[in-house]
């Protein structure tokens, strides 16, 4: 009994002893930068987007792979300082995949996310085509973690070959970890935010240009705003349209010389086929669907084919608001709805 009670005694400290050390050597995934080693993930596993558009718009997109011209060597790394990093190893902070795929992907998501038809390169006809080059996108871990991403984008007309969009996107910030210190997973949870930001803005500033020389693919009257962070290369060129004329009572202020005529802006009007829809939300800058159509954020004032049309309005942290409303010919109709947490 007593030799019995040995021998098991002898093959648990072995096992432990194995166990040990097989969590000292570095698994396959580690030592290769795949899933379950020290390489950050770099595609972010986030949710479906509740706020993306119900329909997609009439304008595809094929994306083609981002150019990483970045003087790193190395395509997957991404910065210094993992030693400092729980879960990694070593002195360089790597990707699971090149940078040149991960900024592709995320660029693709946003753009889907936004309501364009997006397809890759190679596959299906579209009507415009994107691409881009990554300038910069490091993360390192000193002090604080500093990130600074600048990334080109182009969009041009596949009928014409016509540049529509150029850009560049640059976003720097920098953060505390805290006094817990760092760990692999907040790393890729920065990384995925701090891109995020710069997909955000330049699918917007897509959005607005796109809106401008080609309205009739959101069903939008044209006009374009600026977005703050974005760097415009090229930006699409309009004529302002005609000035209304005047009633024969008045006649038009001659200006001074030091005066300075003001932009033309259209303004939506009901006119004897379509009337006038005014849209005003309680807290304003949601985000309004026509008929499943994106059409823009309230307040709003839209011309609209006569009839009933389902319009709803969504923003982030309220319940969405669905009603039907009736648009008149030559008429005007307002609506005010208030969203609710």
């Amino acid at each position: 009994m007593k030799q019995f009670l040995q021998r098991a005694l002898l093959s648990m400290v072995a096992a432990s002893a194995v166990g040990c050390s097989d969590m000292s050597m570095p698994s396959m995934g580690g030592m290769f930068g795949g899933e379950g080693g020290s390489a950050i993930r770099a595609k972010d596993s986030k949710k479906p987007n509740p706020n993306a558009p119900l329909l997609k718009y009439a304008a595809s997109i094929r994306i083609n792979r981002y150019t990483d011209a970045r003087k790193m060597g190395n395509p997957r790394k991404i910065g210094t300082g993992a030693e400092n990093v729980s879960g990694m190893s070593g002195k360089d902070i790597v990707l699971d995949e090149d940078v040149a795929t991960m900024v592709t992907s995320a660029m693709k998501t946003r753009l889907d996310d936004t309501g364009f038809q997006v397809s890759e390169a190679q596959n299906g006809n579209a009507l415009f085509e994107l691409s881009g080059v990554v300038k910069e996108l490091t993360l390192n871990v000193k002090n604080r973690d500093e990130i600074s991403i600048s990334i080109e984008t182009s969009l041009k007309d596949l009928n014409t070959g016509k540049v529509v969009w150029s850009g560049i996107v640059a976003e720097k910030d920098d953060r505390f970890a805290g006094v817990s210190g760092n760990n692999k997973d907040d790393v890729a949870r920065y990384l995925h935010k701090e891109l995020g930001i710069v997909t955000e803005k330049t699918a917007e500033a897509i959005s607005a240009s796109l809106m401008v020389v080609r309205p009739e693919l959101f069903n939008l009257t044209p006009g374009t705003k600026a977005v703050p962070g974005v760097t415009v290369l090229v930006a699409p060129t309009v004529a302002n349209p005609p000035a209304p004329a005047l009633p024969a009572q008045q006649v038009a202020p001659i200006p001074t010389v030091n005066t300075v005529a003001p932009a033309q802006v259209y303004t939506p009007q009901a006119t004897t086929t379509t009337g006038l829809l005014l849209v005003n939300t309680i807290p304003a800058r949601a985000k309004v669907y026509l008929d499943g159509v994106y059409y823009g954020l309230s307040p709003l004032r839209l011309e609209m084919e006569p009839g009933v049309h389902t319009i709803s309005v969504k923003m982030e942290g309220y319940r969405m608001v669905s009603e039907k409303v009736s648009v008149r010919k030559g008429d005007s109709t307002e609506m005010d709805l208030s969203l609710e947490h």
